[in-house]
């Protein structure tokens, strides 16, 4: 690791009361000292002290600051850092930075700051990638997941798992070194019962994915239904403005429109289609083929259908589109005369699932609700529908971990993989040092997500995704 000191603006790049320069590595409290007039000297400075003076270039005074100081360990690096608390115009917090920087520090690399914390001890890679996300948190629940893992959730229950795989593997070991003392007849039954255990544990690191997925990317939303039907009336009340044109015309909506709507600490990536229906018009066809690619990949289709009007063709179009996936249905205009209850919806439905031979299609529960998106009506048992579906209703990070990484997924599907070999070669009665080959490539598997088995370029791949002051 480059030993040198690096320096970088820590806050936002637009004007604001305030502005953070940070200086941090072997040399800072020399460089602070350079630029810094005031009361005290900082280079003979007490530690975790503020200081109150002004930065100078050469004889020319730059701005008013207060300077934090913190010597290490005891930092966020694990190294000497220097904070700069200036005034935040975009141009002032430039000039102290370049300060800085003609002084003695360089500029630092994308998450260099992060990344010292990492190599210097003070934190394990799962920690470290929780900063960048509650750094890009988009909703309540995506912060407190990316706090929890801050804290060591993911890399304690990583460690956890760890020390069970190396202390069955070390008596193997030792066993096969000592036969004469130690008994290792039978022990592969006793193994495999751990593994099975282990196995649980990881599937459910892994099934967190989905929910961590939704947490922290949002849930991937289409409004879907035949033109007129209310979408793009539901989409301007969830989105609180009028985010879409609304007419009594059919077919107004041709294109799709996107909207990042909150919902009781979800995160929507909402699509409002076209009405989706046979039509000869070729600008609306092409957005009636749009929506149905939409449909086709959401993790949600809300599908809106008008209970003022009959059930037709194109509902039955969109209740095929529909088959299989993760769907709420909205009766809209509940404000006016309705032809189409729940009950008949239901029958429709059956009877449309009912011509596939998929059965567990026909087993998926599609929850209905009785809405006036015109006069605001029924979205509280929508948003509650909402939670249950995907996050399964309460939400606790003090005893749940959640897992919100591809490449920490992966590293546990990695170590699955290994285990289900342990596991194979037990059944096939093989050398006990078979097992112990493949705990250690579930061992190695896990390390990746703490850190502990990573390779330089991977560290540098993920850290480069940082942002320059972080």
């Amino acid at each position: 690791m480059r030993k040198d000191t690096i320096a970088a603006i820590s806050t936002g790049m637009s004007n604001s009361g305030i502005g953070i320069v940070r200086i941090s590595g072997a040399e800072a409290f020399q460089v602070i000292d350079r630029i810094y007039t005031g009361k005290d000297r900082l280079l003979e400075a007490k530690s975790h002290t503020i200081h109150y003076g002004f930065i100078k270039d050469g004889g020319e005074t730059v701005d008013e600051v207060l300077v934090m100081l913190m010597r290490g360990p005891r930092t966020f690096t694990g190294e000497d850092t220097v904070e700069i608390n200036c005034h935040g115009g975009t141009y002032v917090v430039k000039r102290v930075l370049e300060t800085v920087i003609k002084n003695g520090a360089r500029p630092a690399e994308p998450g260099e700051f992060t990344k010292r914390a990492f190599l210097n001890g003070k934190m394990d890679l799962s920690q470290a990638e929780a900063v960048i996300g509650v750094i890009t948190s988009k909703n309540e629940y995506a912060l407190q997941c990316s706090i929890s893992q801050l804290k060591g959730s993911v890399k304690k229950k990583i460690e956890d798992i760890r020390n069970k795989i190396v202390y069955h593997t070390a008596f193997i070991e030792t066993a096969l070194d000592d036969p004469e003392h130690i008994e290792i007849d039978g022990y592969g039954e006793t193994l495999k019962s751990v593994i099975d255990d282990i196995l649980v544990e990881i599937g459910k690191l892994i099934e967190s994915s989905d929910s961590g997925r939704i947490m922290k990317e949002g849930i991937q939303t289409v409004i879907a239904g035949k033109p007129n039907a209310g979408k793009s009336s539901l989409l301007n009340v969830l989105a609180g403005r009028e985010r879409a044109i609304v007419t009594d015309i059919e077919g107004t909506t041709r294109d799709a429109l996107e909207e990042q709507i909150q919902l009781n600490g979800l995160t929507l990536n909402m699509v409002d289609t076209a009405g989706i229906r046979e039509t000869d018009d070729i600008i609306e066809k092409m957005g009636v083929d749009k929506a149905r690619d939409y449909v086709k990949n959401a993790d949600l289709i809300i599908y809106v259908a008008d209970a003022s009007r009959p059930l037709d063709k194109n509902d039955e179009d969109i209740i095929r589109l529909t088959a299989g996936k993760k769907c709420i249905i909205l009766l809209n205009k509940s404000d006016l005369e309705t032809v189409i209850t729940k009950e008949i919806l239901q029958n429709k439905i059956k009877n449309i699932l009912n011509e596939t031979e998929n059965e567990g299609i026909n087993s998926i529960y599609i929850p209905m609700i009785d809405i006036s998106a015109k006069e605001e009506q029924g979205l509280q048992e929508f948003e509650d529908i909402l939670n249950t579906m995907f996050l399964k209703g309460e939400v606790s990070f003090n005893d749940e971990v959640y897992i919100t990484n591809i490449r920490q997924k992966a590293a546990l599907r990695d170590a699955c993989e290994s285990l289900n070999k342990v596991i194979e070669s037990i059944d096939n009665q093989m050398p006990e040092d078979f097992f112990s080959i493949d705990l250690m490539d579930a061992y190695e598997s896990l390390g990746s997500i703490t850190g502990e088995t990573i390779g330089e370029d991977l560290v540098n791949e993920i850290f480069s995704k940082f942002c320059m002051g972080k």
